[in-house]
């Protein structure tokens, strides 16, 4: 079991199965650059696209990354065939109503309304978007944001969490990490979990506890 005050969500593998439309528009975009799509979507999972632009593409200006970033994620926005919620994600956040969470992704605010729509999936009331940082995962100013926004102490955040960037950006912020998928083991969160079938939620005036 875990208690915390807040829990900090991603949205991406976490509480949607949007993995059909990343890997067409990321391998779209990879054969245009020559690039293995393999390669890239290994890296590019939880990450801004400009960021994951930048490493792939080093010597790049920001702007051209920036600018292609754009395309892209209106291409994404756009593209909603096969999206559908992780297993057991409408219970659990059913089971938050009314407790202090958030939505903290890599995804701007047009994409993350989109794709939560298309799972059917309520958007949390506070979120913490790709508008709302400077640095993408794995960097913890998201966490930190959505911690901030909550008048949670990090410490007494737990974060849900399905990639390597994104475990290691809950981590840097202080916060115990749940790791969410068969995959997210590997990168060594506090806890891990195949999906949110068998996370039971209860709150109470000593915060949120979880058996996992």
């Amino acid at each position: 079991m875990l208690t915390g005050r807040a829990l900090l969500l991603d949205m991406d593998g976490t509480l949607v199965d949007s993995h059909a439309v990343v890997e067409r528009c990321w391998s779209r975009w990879a054969r245009e650059k020559g690039l293995d799509p393999a390669a890239v979507l290994a890296v590019a999972h939880g990450r801004q696209g400009h960021a994951t632009m930048a490493e792939l593409l080093p010597d790049r200006p920001v702007e051209v990354n920036l600018a292609e970033n754009r395309e892209l994620l209106a291409q994404e926005t756009a593209d909603t065939e096969g999206i559908v919620p992780v297993a057991g994600a409408p219970a659990f956040l059913a089971a938050l109503d009314g407790a202090p969470h958030a939505l903290v992704t890599s995804a701007d605010v047009p994409l993350s309304t989109a794709r939560m729509g298309a799972a059917g999936l309520p958007l949390p009331a506070v979120r913490v978007t790709a508008e709302d940082v400077r640095a993408s995962k794995p960097d913890p100013e998201g966490f930190l944001r959505g911690a901030a926004l909550l008048g949670v102490a990090p410490a007494d955040c737990i974060v849900f969490e399905d990639s390597e960037a994104g475990i290691a950006a809950g981590k840097a912020a202080g916060m115990r990490v749940v790791g969410v998928g068969p995959g997210a083991a590997r990168f060594s969160p506090d806890a891990q979990v195949d999906d949110l079938t068998k996370v039971a939620v209860t709150v109470d005036d000593e915060g949120i506890h979880l058996t996992l």
